[in-house]
């Protein structure tokens, strides 16, 4: 099986590297091709073209969101080039319409369209500990589920239309964001009061809420340790955006997405868009005089 990696940042460089041990032929295309020269040097044939991409059984790609994806499969030809009876595999978190686009688009090439968002970052994906949110057609899902199964811990199948998987890494992103505000503005209150945060976050972490989310953020944010970022705060409101978008969509009101945009706003307005979007506390730490 022939495989093309499309979109080679922190994310995709650590999955195509998974591939790339998994024993399979991996093609890779990227705008900017400097960051993708360790794994060229572990086999990965880096493109200079998609339309080189068109040999390829799959295709897998990860990119920021609806405006790369429309601009890479779209404008810059990708789909066009894909041969019918492939698979394309988009790992990007889109919008619930950008997926449906993107379905029906395929289906008149002939191409299978499986949405596959991840939860992970960079460090959990290099070390195969992604967990894969899928839908598509089960045929094409089945197809690919050994790929799959060399990327990520686990394979979360949520059917056969691929915005399903959309929208629950959207809703996912959200509850994360929650949390993250939440450690924010409990350490914020018991900071007022002379407690420090890392004890308060590591109690948090111990008992009640003894959770990843809490494990890995709690100490960034009792540290501010908030590069090198393993998701920017820019792409926190990305996400925070789509949410608001497919709960409006949905006539489902999403009172705290409201706060968390505004936030997000906040800490972009005080030149915070490229920290980890942990960094999100720091609003709520500026209104508090800390």
């Amino acid at each position: 099986m022939r495989v093309g990696f499309v979109g080679l940042g922190a994310m995709g460089c650590a999955i195509a590297a998974r591939l790339l041990g998994a024993g399979y032929e991996v093609l890779g295309w990227n705008r900017s091709p400097e960051p993708c020269a360790k794994l060229a040097a572990e086999g990965l044939q880096m493109v200079s073209s998609l339309g080189a991409m068109a040999p390829c059984d799959v295709i897998l790609s990860m990119l920021a969101d609806d405006k790369a994806v429309t601009s890479v499969l779209l404008e810059g030809g990708l789909l066009a080039t894909l041969r019918p009876g492939s698979v394309h595999i988009n790992m990007a978190t889109v919008s619930v319409e950008c997926a449906r686009d993107m379905a029906a688009r395929h289906a008149d090439r002939g191409v299978a369209y499986i949405a596959s968002p991840v939860l992970g970052r960079p460090d959990a994906a290099a070390e195969g500990r992604l967990h894969l949110l899928v839908a598509g057609a089960k045929e094409a899902v089945d197809r690919v589920h050994p790929l799959l199964a060399a990327i990520g811990q686990r394979i979360w199948p949520f059917g056969q239309n691929p915005e399903a998987a959309n929208v629950v890494k959207i809703a996912t992103n959200l509850t994360l964001a929650c949390a993250i505000e939440a450690m924010g503005e409990g350490t914020h209150l018991v900071a007022g009061y002379g407690v420090p945060g890392e004890a308060y976050l590591e109690m948090l972490a111990g008992t009640l809420f003894a959770a990843p989310a809490y494990k890995v953020y709690g100490p960034m944010i009792a540290h501010k340790r908030f590069t090198p970022p393993g998701f920017r705060v820019q792409l926190g409101l990305k996400d925070v955006k789509l949410a608001l978008q497919a709960g409006e969509a949905a006539r489902v009101p999403l009172p705290f997405a409201g706060v968390l945009r505004d936030n997000f706003l906040d800490c972009l307005a005080h030149g915070e868009g490229d920290l980890d979007w942990s960094a999100l506390v720091e609003a709520g730490a500026r209104r508090a005089g800390q």
